[in-house]
């Protein structure tokens, strides 16, 4: 556990937050963010001031069908539709700000491993060391289909592909070392051919013959974050990750997973990871305000909506679930094992219906709201940390831009005064920031 915790504010390139209809809030803007670079300028600016490690963006690639069989309810009630990428507010973002890091999810399906090093060390060169990879597997069934895979692929499949995709991505930021770089004016040599070396792997999987595509950094290659937690999604990361993302919907939970990752660790004789959690702040200037906020948002939620994000995301057509009976053993579901194992439970380890589940993801899939006054907030926040000793949080708002300015100016100075969050940057670049 660090001195002082860290936190990374969740952000998704579509029509609204985590929280679903929040599009159709008053006081949201993300909507009209979507034509907009002064929007995510002004989010990225506003996380810098308050001193924020970095941006995390998540991703849904492809517009959910599990639900009924069918993208309809997905398409109406703008359920991870639509699905605009996030690639592009990377260089956004970080040409709006100096110290800020920028992590965004990637799958390692639907690109190469060519392309997504390319994509990623370009941005990562231009912002000297300020971007951060999420590797994903891609739980979609709606994403492999789109991406022509033709069918989901098999839960631990996905992994066996994603770990081959990596150890080309390596070979790829290996294959042209510093000094192999010479820029010599008067010999107009640009590079020593000798000391490049030519990829040329091929697999089961995957295949690639090619140069590095990009210069190499002084800063390093990107910092590389996962956010899988089933047994083989936590191989993977013990494996590639530099930071892991857990959600779990209750202290309980978050306190599980930490010992399930320094036992993995152990076993696989690396260092323990840092793990940061999602939570998701409500700040008002009263608890009853706070509060009745929350409820407003959830009445707004139609229950086929949720159902429809859910069943996506579990890869199970919960609309052929009883919705007042405990959730099944999630030994099936070719989604995401991890979130749906998350679900099937409460703090005290009881099974909870899939109406009770419901309730949880409607604001944030599955993230614990904090809920309260600045003041209130900040404490629930510090005890988390504390109880837990994970190395910080990842936060995800309900309604934008409010969400992120009503935290930094008003949680963070609290935060701050209390010495457990930073009132300035140690570095410049994301991962010494953020594993600081």
């Amino acid at each position: 556990m660090s001195s002082k915790m860290h936190l990374l504010q969740m952000l998704v390139h579509t029509s609204q937050t985590h929280t679903l209809q929040a599009w159709a809030d008053p006081i949201d803007q993300q909507l009209e963010g979507l034509q907009d670079y002064a929007y995510w300028q002004h989010l990225a600016k506003k996380l810098e001031q308050g001193c924020f490690d970095g941006v995390f963006f998540a991703d849904s690639p492809a517009t959910h069908g599990v639900y009924k069989e069918s993208v309809v309810p997905s398409v109406e009630w703008g359920v991870a539709w639509p699905n605009h990428d996030p690639m592009p507010l990377v260089a956004v973002m970080s040409a709006a700000t100096q110290n800020l890091g920028i992590g965004v999810t990637l799958s390692t399906n639907g690109t190469s491993p060519y392309l997504a090093t390319r994509r990623i060390s370009t941005l990562n060169y231009l912002s000297r060391g300020r971007v951060g990879w999420n590797i994903v597997s891609g739980f979609s069934q709606a994403e492999h289909m789109a991406c022509g895979l033709g069918k989901q692929i098999e839960h631990d499949e996905r992994y066996d592909m994603a770990d081959e995709f990596m150890d080309i991505c390596y070979q790829l930021w290996n294959s042209v070392p510093a000094d192999a770089i010479l820029k010599n004016k008067q010999s107009l040599k640009f590079a020593d051919p000798d000391k490049v070396t030519r990829v040329d792997f091929k697999g089961k999987y995957f295949q690639c013959k090619a140069v590095g595509p990009t210069l190499p950094s002084e800063y390093g290659r990107p910092m590389l974050f996962q956010a899988g937690s089933s047994g083989r999604g936590m191989q993977f990361a013990m494996k590639h990750a530099e930071l892991i993302f857990a959600i779990q919907s209750h202290v309980e939970g978050m306190k599980k997973t930490m010992i399930q990752l320094k036992a993995e660790a152990q076993k696989y004789g690396v260092p323990e990871r840092k793990v940061i959690f999602g939570l998701q702040p409500i700040v008002r200037s009263t608890e009853l305000e706070a509060r009745q906020r929350a409820e407003e948002l959830i009445e707004r939620i139609p229950l086929e909506a949720n159902l429809a994000r859910m069943s996506g995301v579990f890869g199970l057509d919960l609309s052929k679930f009883d919705p007042d009976q405990p959730l099944s053993d999630s030994s099936s579901a070719q989604g995401s094992r991890g979130l749906m194992a998350a679900a099937m439970t409460n703090e005290k380890g009881e099974s909870v219906t899939l109406r009770e589940v419901t309730k949880k993801w409607a604001l944030s899939v599955a993230i614990p709201p904090v809920i309260g006054t600045p003041e209130q907030v900040a404490t629930e926040i510090e005890r988390v940390w504390r109880e837990t000793g994970c190395h910080g949080f990842n936060l995800s708002p309900t309604t934008n831009p409010d969400s992120v300015d009503d935290f930094v100016d008003h949680v963070i100075p609290i935060l701050q005064k209390r010495g457990v969050f930073r009132t300035s940057y140690e570095a410049s670049t994301f991962r010494e920031n953020l594993l600081s």
